[in-house]
């Protein structure tokens, strides 16, 4: 990615791998940047969709058309970083209006060196998207401009996001704890594979000491801490990569420890109970995902972002080397699979996010199914 700032008055140029071009005005940074095309659908939470660790080489499409109107504040990122490779929006605010606002997002992108296009047709694009799949991407403006079979060929030459092993860029180099809040009930080692903020703040919420550990921790580093739980968290990449994952989840299962997964830590499960992954054809992402409860029969209105999900049998048990298994959690959009659980150890997990900083709020439970595992493990 190359970056500088020059105004957004700048015109730009959007380039899929596929020849389909976008024109419009830069915004953020100039220069230009690639990754994975993907959009989308939540009309707010774009701060925390923007330092979201998930994203990380992923160029974003907001399908919302205004983009910007909240601003941006130093309260609800997810890390320390904006993990998007580049943003593309409709219609930026032209000035933010809420009384948290510290300063304007096209400010904040330009300050961490963020790409981004405005000013195009992002429904066209949207519906290009899920015609064709999600595709390699580049975004240019200022100087980085060139003719359309230049851009094309730097955008095919970009890597591709099947078979990118990415958690461990964007994971913590060192060890670090969140306290609990009140009274301590539960020590819980999560392994950060991308992990967001809310998450062991959800888990905080409800007296429990997390271990945020790097996605190199091995089992002897898990277990120093005396844990009463294992956290995977979400992350980057292709699952299909994560050997190391696998392998630590496994060891885990094997002592049957309280586990829980969100997202990557979903597939992690799926592989280190046997079964495969697959990359979608341009994946979930945004606030509004209908998933149902398999286990209840409830529906909840849920968070994603994914691009590979688990393959696993929906109508029946699977029998796996920890005992059966079963799909706990299904999208009614597609069928896809949105949760896993152990039927005799205590492991589940779920591909969406539970802690969902801007909402909804229907999955927060699963935390407390988390220490529900962990007291009966205690008992």
């Amino acid at each position: 990615m190359t970056t500088s700032n020059r105004g957004a008055t700048s015109p730009a140029v959007l380039v899929l791998e596929d020849g389909r071009t976008f024109r419009g005005r830069a915004y953020g940074a100039v220069g230009e940047t690639f990754g994975e095309a993907v959009f989308s659908t939540g009309m707010t939470g774009y701060q925390e969709t923007l330092t979201d660790p998930s994203y990380h080489r992923q160029v974003v499409v907001m399908t919302a058309p205004h983009i910007g109107n909240t601003g941006v504040n130093d309260e609800d990122p997810e890390s320390q970083r904006i993990w998007v490779s580049g943003y593309v929006v409709r219609d930026p605010a032209r000035t933010p209006s809420n009384w948290r606002s510290c300063r304007s997002l096209d400010e904040e992108l330009t300050a961490q060196g963020v790409v981004g296009i405005s000013g195009i047709d992002t429904r066209a694009l949207t519906r290009h998207l899920r015609e064709r799949g999600a595709m390699r991407v580049g975004i240019f403006s200022g100087q980085a401009v060139a003719d359309e079979a230049t851009l094309l060929a730097k955008v095919r030459t970009a890597p591709q996001m099947k078979g990118a092993d990415l958690s461990g860029e964007v994971a913590t180099a060192e060890t670090y704890v969140v306290p609990a809040i009140g009274t301590k009930k539960f020590t819980v080692a999560a392994i950060d594979l991308g992990i967001k903020g809310m998450t062991p703040h959800r888990m905080a919420e409800r007296g429990i000491e997390v271990h945020v550990l790097p996605a190199t921790a091995t089992v002897e580093d898990i277990y120093a801490v005396g844990p009463d739980g294992v956290f995977f968290s979400n992350g980057p990449g292709d699952p299909a990569t994560a050997d190391h994952p696998v392998a630590l989840m496994r060891a885990v299962l094997e002592r049957s420890t309280p586990l829980f997964g969100i997202c990557f830590g979903n597939q992690i499960l799926g592989r280190a109970l046997g079964f495969g992954t697959f990359k979608l054809k341009y994946g979930h992402r945004g606030i509004n995902q209908p998933v149902q409860d398999r286990t209840t029969g409830k529906v909840e209105v849920t968070a994603h972002n994914h691009g590979f999900a688990v393959d696993a049998p929906l109508d029946a048990p699977s029998d796996t080397p920890f005992g059966r298994a079963e799909v706990s959690h299904v999208c009614l959009n597609d069928n896809v699979v949105e949760g896993l659980r152990l039927l005799d150890r205590p492991a589940f997990s779920v591909q969406y996010h539970p802690e969902a900083a801007a909402g909804p709020h229907d999955a927060a439970y699963l935390f407390d199914r988390f220490v529900s595992l962990m007291e009966g493990q205690r008992a």
